[in-house]
């Protein structure tokens, strides 16, 4: 086997497969999409209908197998410490507030792994639906994870307009995704979560973003759905989970429902 596919296959098992969580942990995945962690009992998404889909890169659809709240990433409806480990994977540069959402996370999980596409390869050929540049600042200490604003849909007009008149953007784009493992910033924390935001968005920006299409890979989903299912440790199965033990004191309802795998919306 050829290394690049033994690096890749080392990171998927990595940022996918191994989490630092027993069998007994409550685990929450934020931005689940259409493809949530194997280990999550619980989801969350903003934008689970299809209207929404170019948010999402890969088969568009989001996927409903477990609980899953239609909510705000910035305000979710869990009590405080309600899991033991979230993931928020491709989520942050995405959002308006960063900053709310990380406190989101760190309020309703003590630990958790954040995912993030790194500036230096954003740079040559960006997802059209992101809103930050993302890098973590390892001369900092502890180190930082730091999203500065876009402005425009690319780093350089010029380069961009090069790219595209050229046809090199394409192969680059090829290229950028079979080293993926070397494109990501992946930051496990526990208790907090340093950062900074650098510069503002523009309102006229950030509605044409988020209105953006984007480019879908199905096909990566699939591969990605069959890795899992083959390393996947034997016999897992999400936890039953009670709606009144991971929501806010304020939406129990007492009843002692368990949670369904189907769309909670809650607080819209």
């Amino acid at each position: 086997m050829n290394m690049p596919i033994v690096a890749k296959l080392r990171s998927f098992h990595r940022r996918r497969i191994r989490l630092p969580v027993d069998e007994h942990a409550l685990v929450l995945d934020v931005g689940s999409g259409d493809k949530p962690s194997w280990r999550a009992d619980v989801l969350l998404d903003g934008y689970p209908d299809d209207p929404h889909a170019g948010q999402r890169s890969g088969t568009g659809r989001t996927r409903v197998d477990r609980p899953l709240f239609d909510a705000d990433a910035a305000a979710m409806p869990f009590a405080d410490g309600a899991f033991d480990y979230v993931i928020c994977s491709h989520v942050l540069e995405h959002v308006p507030d960063p900053s709310a959402v990380i406190a989101e996370l760190t309020r309703v999980a003590s630990a958790g792994y954040i995912e993030v596409p790194e500036a230096p390869a954003a740079k040559l050929i960006d997802f059209p639906t992101h809103l930050w540049w993302c890098r973590l600042d390892r001369t900092a200490d502890p180190a930082e994870l730091v999203f500065t604003a876009k402005t425009q849909p690319y780093f350089d007009a010029e380069i961009d307009e090069y790219l595209t008149r050229t046809g090199i953007a394409r192969p680059l784009a090829r290229q950028l995704e079979a080293h993926i493992h070397e494109n990501l910033v992946e930051l496990r924390w526990e208790g907090s979560v340093p950062h900074r935001v650098e510069g503002t968005l523009d309102p006229d920006f950030m509605r044409r973003t988020f209105a953006a299409d984007a480019p879908h890979h199905g096909a990566q989903s699939v591969v990605a759905r069959a890795l899992t299912r083959v390393l996947v440790p034997r016999g897992h199965r999400p936890r039953p989970v009670r709606y009144d033990d991971v929501v806010k004191p304020e939406l129990r309802t007492g009843t002692g429902e368990l949670l369904e795998p189907r769309v909670y919306c809650v607080g819209r």
